[in-house]
Formats: structure tokens, sequence, C-alpha cells
């Protein structure tokens, strides 16, 4: 094993292990992978992301063959097809959160984005996050409803499973846990609150969008 995956396998742990000691992850729920080589490592299934190991992660390539570590995460092929669909995507995220899993109970802000534009941080370090429809864990069509949103809505850094939780991504393990973070907070805030709390309003969504090149289309 090169120094580079070693520290690749590494921070995936540690990112696992802060996420865990913080509550945002619980018992055995939640995956993570990241890109390497033609393929990519993911935690096992079933795994406490709090107690990684990083030599027993899963080393998958490019077609989806497990090569080495314990079994894959049963969520496989959503990290897959996620790759596949945005070459800029070097790790995925996927948590049930409770207060992200509570607002699909609740009821989000609208199927296409979640959460309404409630703080600044929300429009530029989360963006649109569109809803995905319940189906059972792993369940294989996922996949493809996941690809057809990200095909709809170009540059999305995540989707909102319906009583499962989030599937986030970015070009590091720190930047997948800043987006998760980012968008577990806002929904608790928002369901503190309650939904007739007033959302920024157009020119200031604006402002961040020509301000820091973010896009957010809808009002």
């Amino acid at each position: 094993m090169s120094q580079e995956e070693a520290r690749l396998r590494e921070a995936i742990c540690e990112t696992c292990r802060s996420l865990h000691a913080r509550g945002y992850v619980h018992s055995s729920a939640g995956n993570i992978s990241a890109r390497w080589g033609d393929g990519f490592l993911i935690t096992p299934t079933d795994a406490c992301l709090g107690q990684l190991d990083p030599a027993e992660l899963a080393l998958v390539d490019a077609q989806g063959q497990q090569t080495s570590g314990l079994p894959a995460s049963k969520t496989l092929r959503l990290h897959r097809a996620i790759y596949e669909t945005d070459a800029t995507a070097r790790c995925v995220l996927h948590t049930h959160s409770t207060h992200l899993v509570a607002l699909t109970l609740k009821g989000v802000w609208h199927p296409e984005c979640v959460l309404p534009p409630l703080t600044p941080y929300m429009v530029m370090k989360v963006g649109e996050i569109p809803l995905i429809p319940y189906h059972l864990p792993g369940a294989p069509e996922v996949a493809a409803l996941i690809q057809q949103k990200m095909l709809a809505q170009p540059g999305i850094r995540g989707v909102l499973i319906e009583r499962l939780g989030p599937m986030v991504w970015s070009a590091t393990p720190q930047g997948a846990s800043n987006v998760l973070e980012e968008f577990e907070e806002t929904a608790h805030l928002w369901l503190m609150a309650g939904p007739i709390t007033p959302a920024l309003d157009a020119d200031r969504v604006n402002a961040l969008c020509e301000r820091f090149g973010v896009a957010w289309t809808r009002r």
C-alpha cells in the first residue's frame, strides 16, 4: 500500500470518527467512500463509523468488483452512480442524520430544494438539494433516481433520501463532512423555528450567488 493510499484511508476514518463523536452518525448507520485510482474505497457494510480500521475499508474497482477489505456497504451502487455522473466528486458521504430524516417526515420545502435559503451558508456551502422518494435501503433503482436529479440539476452537492437521510459529495472527506454538517444544522434550525420562518429574499440570495459564484435558482 502506498503512503498516499494510507493517508486517504486514515482521512476517511478520521472524518467518520469525528462525525460519530459529535452525533452526526450513530450505531452502524451511514457510509463513506472516496475515489482511489480507477475505483474507490468504501466503508464495510454494517460498520460503526466511529470504530473503523483503515485496513478494513473495501477497495472496489471501476466495474464495482471488490478486490480487498471487508464486504462493501450495501449502498455501493449509489456511490458508483454519483462518481459516474459527476467527475468532480471525489468523496461521497451518506448518513441518517436526525434532523434531515425528521425533515422528510414533517415535509420538505420543495421536492427539488428541500430547504429554503435560510442562511448565507446554506446557499454558499450546501446549495439546492432535491428529495429522493423512499425505497428500501440499498435499492438499486435509487441509483438511477440520483443520476436523474444530478443531470436535471447540474452542480448539486447532494440529495436527501426520504426516511433514510442525505448523500452528499465533495472533493475530500473533510469537504463532504462540511456539506453534511451545514445541511444538517440548517434542517435543525428550520425544524426549531417552524416553516413560517422567512427565507432570505431574492436580492440577498442573488448577492450571495454573485459574490461567491454559486447557483440558487428556486425562490
